[in-house]
């Protein structure tokens, strides 16, 4: 498929405010925890940029940041082990995500 010239290619989604916070009412699946559910949803769904408003909206609802996985890792732990989370990792922890 060509474009033509006057056309833009799509890169991406664009992610306003109201867009960021569907990743809100995402519904787990039995078993795992909802908190981290959403986060992961969001920081395999979204730009760094993006992720770190959803962490604004997310931590204003009083979700826990720190969120465990039925294998008891939390969000920063699976992103600090992946080669491009750093930035992920830094929103993270700029929202108060620890180690566990």
């Amino acid at each position: 498929m060509t474009l033509k010239k006057d056309k833009q290619k799509v890169l991406g989604e664009v992610f306003d405010d109201d867009r960021i916070k569907t990743f809100l009412q995402f519904q787990p699946p039995e078993g795992v925890n909802a908190d981290f559910h959403l986060l992961e949803k969001a920081y395999r769904g979204m730009k760094a940029e993006n992720f770190d408003t959803f962490l604004n909206f997310f931590l204003e609802e009083g979700r826990d940041i720190n969120a465990k996985n039925p294998q008891g890792k939390t969000l920063l732990e699976i992103a600090s082990a992946h080669r491009h989370g750093d930035d992920y990792v830094a929103s993270l922890k700029k929202h108060g995500a620890r180690l566990q």
